[in-house]
């Protein structure tokens, strides 16, 4: 069940991480309205790697673990063993992503911070998940 709650979860990172990148391609600027700093990190050298926009990245992420959990929630055992690997890897990230924002750029994103919000719930999931399992 948790895992099933962890592909549900994903959508929301997924269709942040969409809309993220459909306005960055089209280099239109995302208005924050609940903090103040979308353009600010939006904008910023951190936000794109290799001119690859970081949101398109978290998009492919989003959509593995959707896969990965949806499997994981099949039945399919390989899949919930491979999940913490990428659902960590996204953790860590995370907090490298939350450290520039707080204390390089100094300013936050609600769509950033809504992303860090669903991957930490997302770890929280998928790793009591694997300690159920066991």
């Amino acid at each position: 069940m948790l895992y099933g709650v962890a592909a549900a979860v994903s959508i929301v990172g997924l269709l942040d991480s969409i809309y993220l990148t459909v306005e960055h391609l089209a280099g239109r600027s995302v208005r924050c309205t609940i903090v103040k700093g979308c353009s600010e990190v939006l904008s910023s050298p951190y936000s794109s790697f290799r001119g690859i926009p970081l949101a398109l990245i978290g998009a492919g992420a989003y959509f593995v673990v959707f896969s990965l959990a949806t499997l994981a929630a099949s039945g399919y055992k390989s899949a919930g063993k491979l999940l913490p690997i990428v659902v960590g890897i996204m953790f860590l990230m995370t907090l490298w992503l939350f450290y520039l924002q707080a204390v390089v750029i100094k300013a936050f994103c609600q769509f950033c911070l809504l992303s860090a919000l669903v991957t930490l719930m997302l770890t929280l999931l998928v790793f009591l998940a694997r300690r159920l399992e066991r």
